[in-house]
């Protein structure tokens, strides 16, 4: 028999059920907002004009306004939602240091955008570039970190007539010795736009690589790394109109950044170079911490190993054999293998934890001079044909080197 309540004590009754029927707590949680403070502060990518306004960050259907969100007496006013401080005003949703989230430096989107890839303040994401799993890094005996291995390459591999890696006989090469970081020289691909650039590192090194390329250049210097780029950009050459010297500051594994710079001084004579070499040394200097590692790389086109250029750099970095050579301990690396013309230089403080770099089973103690022609056996080096270091227009050989830094 059903039970019946006074007519005055109904109301009261049916406000209990409904209490019952909703329960504490019921309104929904909002997935993360796109937009975070880990978006708003990373150092790369310093900003990118596509990036900062995207309709991700600040203000999407799910946030401060959806239908659920909303409606609650506890949500639609508070102080977290739809308005904060934190959610649409401030340092996330379009500040100048936006543009470098985790997913940014990688997407389809922003790898074809004509800012991204070839400007002077683009070099990727704080991200891109790896872990300290990645690259090489080896369990030490320490307790403290272990160590990273970091193998360095200067590479001016460009081939036929475009002065390009479009014939591909450089890219297989460098693919071949496997670097994780790169002083690269003449980085033209194809139309050079951000897709194309984007496209030939994915290609040649990885998706997760970084890299900084100078803009405005004929035949542009750059820096290629699995290690994430934290700062970059170029430094003038007054002796050339068509590149500059291109750097990058490297966040590393352990407390020190790697300063790279890659370089491509004239052909014009000793005189010049050391003049390149001076400026060069000023900048290094002025900006450059020195308890950071340095690496200088690239194409120096020195005819000897005492020019006037290289006793200068010595102000900054070690100059002082062994020297890398190939496995007939040739250390040549014009075209005609009788100059060094290329170079991987490093300070002191990086120098003492060189290593025999290893490719496959072979042991290069002092380094590699990369020359496909006299490589066996060249399944080492794969996807290197033997031919590849003779290409037409081919006039330097690859210089590698190998470091092991502890990641305390």
């Amino acid at each position: 028999m059903a039970m019946k309540f006074p007519p005055f004590l109904r109301p009261f009754v049916a406000l209990g059920f409904l209490a019952l029927a909703c329960g504490p707590g019921d309104e929904p949680i909002a997935p993360p907002d796109s937009g975070t403070s880990a978006d708003a502060g990373t150092r790369t990518d310093a900003g990118s004009s596509v990036d900062a306004g995207d309709t991700v960050d600040s203000g999407t259907a799910v946030d401060a306004g959806s239908d659920v969100d909303a409606g609650s007496d506890v949500d639609a006013g508070s102080d977290v939602d739809a308005g904060s401080d934190v959610d649409a005003g401030s340092d996330d949703a379009g500040t100048a240091v936006d543009a470098g989230t985790s997913v940014d430096a990688g997407s389809t989107v922003d790898a074809g955008t004509s800012t991204d890839a070839g400007s002077a303040t683009d070099a990727g994401s704080s991200t891109d570039g790896g872990s300290t799993t990645d690259a090489g890094t080896i369990d030490g005996p320490d307790s403290d970190g272990g160590v990273t291995q970091i193998r360095l390459m200067a590479a001016n591999l460009t081939s036929g007539n475009g002065q390009s890696y479009d014939p591909g006989h450089g890219i297989r090469l460098m693919q071949g010795v496997d670097p994780d970081v790169v002083m690269i020289q003449e980085f033209n691909y194809k139309s050079n736009s951000a897709a194309d650039i984007r496209a030939m590192v994915d290609t040649a090194f990885g998706t997760g690589f970084s890299y900084y390329r100078e803009g405005g250049a004929q035949i542009p210097n750059g820096v290629i790394s699995r290690f994430p780029i934290i700062e970059s950009g170029e430094w003038t050459d007054t002796q050339v109109s068509n590149r500059d010297f291109a750097w990058a500051r490297i966040n590393i594994p352990g407390p020190r950044d790697l300063w790279v710079v890659s370089v491509h001084l004239l052909t014009s004579g000793s005189g010049v170079r050391n003049t390149e070499a001076t400026n060069l040394v000023k900048f290094i200097k002025a900006n450059v911490p020195e308890s950071d590692y340095l690496a200088i790389g690239g194409d120096f086109n020195t005819d000897s190993r005492s020019e006037a250029c290289l006793t200068t750099f010595k102000q900054v970095v070690d100059t002082a054999g062994p020297y890398p050579a190939d496995k007939n301990g040739n250390g040549g690396t014009n075209a005609g293998r009788s100059k060094p013309y290329d170079h991987v230089l490093v300070d002191a403080d990086l120098r003492k934890y060189q290593v025999s770099t290893v490719v496959g089973n072979s042991t290069f103690a002092n380094g590699l001079v990369l020359d496909s022609r006299v490589y066996t056996p060249i399944s080492e080096i794969s996807p290197a044909l033997n031919s590849d270091s003779g290409a037409s227009m081919m006039q330097h050989m690859g210089v590698v080197k190998t470091y092991v830094t502890p990641n305390f």
